[in-house]
């Protein structure tokens, strides 16, 4: 029984009698919380057509609906707004169709395929925080998508080659003696990205010169006649920006900024003196209340807005300046050579390659298995970053891309204010672009999808937009079924991860300090009742615990908001969290164990004719599931998923706290509430289950 179409259907046969054949698209949501009803029909559209006003249109169609409805009971106008309350015989016979449908939430088979690529890990370093909320999304949405009908492929590509691996294989010839996992005792990926950290370190003290030369000393004798032309641009619009940066300083709301609190005003203080950057200021927000918490950064990111801007500026003139100083230090240039020395096959310089990288791959398989995540195919950069330059010679040919003098090969896409995009530099080297076109075109080859998404942060947001604009005009048929699933970046109150810096926190660290703190979180609320635990369900529990508050807080955040996570609100026992959704799961199933153990039958339909209003909004969110599942594979977003679990979960422990269960003496009430939380923490189950995220029978 689906109520919301038979009111809907209800509605335009109304319409249809009242109104002399006049038909209209049916569109119900659902009633606000402060209004008595579980469907809420808007007449404001009818009113021209109608030629009533909308509370008139409202009255006349809820009677009727009242007259002529199978499943309403009651109705209520506010305004345009025609609130409608349905029937127990309604939400009873919904029940009893939910609990004996054990797919109830899966869609029927679309008869389409999609495939997912996440993760896309370097293998340099760990997965980090960043690469957390990419294989939860990942991981969510394709689960999501496969509950929607899809037969779903997950992929993954990993960059296994290229200057940012070498520069990690060119510190550990230069500095580990023979290290391996074993001897210094670390998993493989966290002794590679010791040493991408360590040739950081060490590029940083080369470049000092070479830099105080350019900023201070104004010597660019060092460069080449183009590198001079292209840092005196740099400095001069840096000296202009410095400019701007403190006229716009001058201008701040001092006051403002040191009302939001004492740590805030020394932040400034800091920022004026150029001792942090002004983008730091923004964390200098404390205060125990969340909500007041993000207001006030709120308040700060709006009078920071134009300085902030600026120093990015600054920041992306610096970077220039610096790309250009290490093409003359001495270790980037034998990093060139090394990776010159690897694509002519050096057998020394391969075999390096391939112990680091087995070494990393080790680790790596270690923390998938642990987050649960895996792929059905997984692609190597080392295999593919050759891929594209046939195509870039059939774009040649069709007129889509173009040479310059210097034989480097191009797109315009003025037109679609994209601007000109190299696609192979001129000495014929691919550049990523070039490897993504023919990437892309080998996955379609392998596995025929009609949707590619490619799961990426939002920092990839104008390549992805190039690359499949560069596939529509090469007339890829595929072209229209590409989508990029962009997502903003996760900080820390320490701010952005660097993983060249080693200030990045690894997953495998944040994951363990996740299920501690949620051991603890659980240990102080169980209050004893963990002592029938064994160690071995202990630890168990808090895994689940920890690794469902991890993914739960990443995943309730809508995909394209940048965020901060923060490991102790991820763990609170009493609020819109991961463990809080668990916990009322194992409290309903607690109480059906407890039911079994009193010879208490959930079998048989329920039978009452009369339901309390909690038992109501608890049936009508599991009305809502099928389409918030479908929403969720529209817009490929778990959040929905999350958000309505939560919903639910708080739903019953409303429920919980009002009505007696167990103690219920009506048998026909009894075996409703029973059914009725069976059915809940089913629907818990499968739909934290979309998030990637176990649900325990006890805590």
């Amino acid at each position: 029984m689906d109520i919301q179409s038979i009111v809907a259907a209800d509605i335009a046969r109304s319409i249809a009698e009242l109104y002399s054949g006049n038909a209209c698209d049916v569109q119900l949501s659902p009633t606000k919380k402060e209004f008595e009803g579980q469907y809420t029909f808007v007449t404001f559209p009818l009113t021209k057509a109608l030629r009533q006003a909308p509370a008139q249109i409202g009255q006349t169609i809820g009677a009727w609906l009242l007259e002529n409805s199978s499943v309403v009971s009651a109705f209520n106008v506010v305004q345009g707004f025609l609130n409608i309350s349905i029937a127990d015989a309604a939400w009873v016979g919904l029940l009893n169709d939910i609990a004996a449908n054990p797919s109830f939430g899966t869609l029927p088979s679309k008869e389409q395929s999609v495939m997912v690529e996440f993760s896309s890990p370097n293998t340099n370093k760990p997965l980090h925080l960043g690469h957390l909320r990419n294989n939860f999304l990942g991981d969510s949405v394709s689960k999501i998508l496969a509950a929607n009908g899809y037969d779903v492929v997950k992929t993954c590509i990993v960059n296994d080659r290229g200057v940012h691996i070498c520069k990690s294989m060119l510190a550990y010839r230069m500095f580990g003696n023979g290290e391996t996992p074993e001897s210094a005792s670390m998993k493989g990926d966290h002794l590679i990205g010791k040493y991408y950290v360590r040739f950081d370190r060490e590029l940083k003290e080369q470049l000092k010169p070479i830099l105080d030369s350019i900023y201070t000393k104004r010597d660019l004798s060092l460069f080449s006649e183009t590198q001079q032309t292209q840092l005196k641009i740099h400095l001069q619009n840096l000296e202009g920006l410095e400019v701007r940066l403190s006229q716009e300083v001058q201008q701040l709301a001092f006051d403002e900024i040191a009302a939001l609190g004492f740590n805030t005003e020394i932040s400034l203080e800091s920022a004026i003196d150029g001792k942090i950057k002004w983008k730091d200021v923004l964390k200098s927000i404390d205060d125990a209340d969340v909500k007041i918490k993000e207001r006030k950064q709120k308040e700060l990111q709006k009078i920071l807005k134009s300085v902030l801007a600026i120093e990015e500026e600054i920041d992306g003139e610096k970077d220039e300046v610096k790309d250009i100083a290490q093409t003359k230090a001495p270790l980037m240039l034998e990093v060139q050579q090394m990776l010159r020395l690897w694509e002519q096959g050096d057998p020394e310089t391969v075999a390096l390659w391939s112990q680091l990288n087995a070494w990393v791959y080790t680790g790596f398989d270690a923390t998938y298995k642990r987050i649960g995540v895996s792929f059905d195919k997984t692609y190597y950069e080392s295999n593919t970053y050759l891929l594209g330059k046939e195509i870039v010679e059939e774009g040649i040919q069709k007129g889509v891309f173009f040479r310059k003098d210097d034989s480097s090969v191009w797109i315009d896409l003025t037109a679609e204010g994209l601007d000109q995009k190299l696609v192979m530099r001129s000495d014929g080297t691919s550049v990523y672009m070039t490897q993504d076109l023919g990437t892309t075109d080998l996955k379609f080859q392998d596995f025929q999808n009609d949707r590619q998404i490619w799961v990426v942060g939002n920092e990839q947001d104008y390549h992805f937009n190039v690359l499949f604009a560069i596939l529509r005009k090469l007339g890829r048929t595929y072209a229209d079924g590409l989508y990029h699933l962009s997502y903003g970046m996760v900080d820390l109150p320490t701010g952005k991860m660097k993983s060249r810096e080693g200030t990045v926190v690894d997953a495998d660290d944040l994951i363990k300090e996740t299920i501690d703190a949620a051991s603890t979180a659980a240990d102080e609320a169980a209050k004893g009742k963990l002592e029938d635990f064994s160690q071995e369900e202990k630890d168990a529990l808090f895994q689940t615990l920890g690794l469902g508050a991890l993914k739960y807080y990443l995943l309730k955040v809508d995909p394209q908001k940048r965020m901060q996570f923060n490991p102790a609100e991820s763990v609170d026992l009493h609020g819109n969290t991961g463990p809080y959704i668990q916990y009322v799961h194992a409290r309903i199933r607690s109480i059906l164990r407890k039911a079994a153990e009193l010879t208490m039958t959930l079998e048989g339909p329920v039978s009452a004719t009369q339901l309390d209003e909690l038992e109501q909004q608890l049936v009508f969110l599991l009305s809502q599931y099928t389409q918030r599942v479908a929403e969720a594979g529209t817009d490929y977003a778990p959040s929905y998923i999350a958000q309505y679990a939560y919903e639910l979960a708080k739903t019953f422990n409303q429920f919980y706290d009002k009505l007696s269960i167990l103690k219920e003496t009506d048998p026909i009430k009894l075996h409703t509430r029973l059914v009725l939380s069976k059915t809940v923490s089913e629907t818990i189950r499968k739909s934290m289950g979309l998030l990637g995220i176990e649900v325990p029978e006890k805590m």
